[in-house]
């Protein structure tokens, strides 16, 4: 069994990493910094390969991919990922470009490159993160929202087309609220609410996804929230979810 995981350096990625060396995986850890990269295969038992890789660029995402395809990967971890703070009038287009690059763009070729040669095998699995953003409109946050909707609608609609053809390649899509990671400090920002543990949220996932289930949401209170705003008039959800928003900003 081998595992390749983008965004392995920190956070959810850094713990599913090591979740699934407890299962007997060899890894492939995708993520720019290396010498993280480094430190954390020496936590590991089973074997391990780094790859350094700039997720915004394009070309070295088909680079990744062309240099570990026929490395017998048989479950793709889509993890990699951030976000942006800000009134949209106001934020970095730059950066903003950048995270569709990263949340979008990479996820997308990733997940198709790999789902075409699973399919060709009838074996695979694909676990991409999303977030519960990807149910709903994120005022102040609204880029980061949209991709995260991008994943969500992207990765489901390939399990549809996955179950038509009664394929034995499985698609799971993570949609986490707050976790605690690096988020914030990159996202310039805090949380409203308590973030949940991301060593919880990796194994929580990776369980879940073992098991074919289709959105994951690791949380009692953010299923109970998502229930409400699927309830909710639009604009009464965009104003609630601009004020926590706003609570978050820095």
């Amino acid at each position: 069994m081998k595992a390749l995981i983008t965004g392995a350096s920190s956070g959810i990625g850094k713990d599913m990493a090591k979740y699934l060396d407890t299962l007997g995986y060899d890894l492939i850890l995708v993520a720019r910094r290396r010498d993280r990269l480094e430190e954390l295969s020496k936590e590991l038992h089973n074997q391990v390969q780094i790859y350094d890789c700039d997720l915004r660029k394009q070309e070295e995402v088909y680079k990744l991919y062309y240099a570990v395809k026929d490395e017998g990967i048989d479950f793709l971890i889509n993890n990699a990922g951030f976000g942006l703070f800000g009134e949209t009038f106001e934020t970095d287009l730059e950066r903003e470009l950048e995270m569709i690059d990263v949340n979008i763009k990479a996820v997308h070729i990733l997940t198709k490159l790999f789902l075409k040669d699973f399919v060709d095998n009838d074996n695979g699995r694909i676990l991409n993160v999303a977030s519960s953003a990807g149910f709903m409109a994120g005022p102040k946050l609204n880029t980061y929202y949209a991709t995260k909707n991008y994943v969500l609608r992207f990765s489901t609609a390939i399990y549809e087309e996955l179950r038509q053809r009664k394929s034995n390649v499985h698609i799971s899509v993570l949609c986490p609220g707050p976790v605690n990671t690096e988020f914030n400090k990159v996202a310039k920002g805090g949380f409203a609410i308590k973030g949940l543990d991301s060593k919880q949220v990796a194994k929580y996932a990776i369980d879940k996804s073992l098991k074919n289930k289709l959105v994951i949401v690791p949380s009692l209170l953010m299923k109970v929230g998502l229930f409400l705003n699927k309830i909710s008039p639009m604009k009464l959800s965009l104003r609630v979810t601009y004020h926590i928003q706003s609570r978050k900003c820095k």
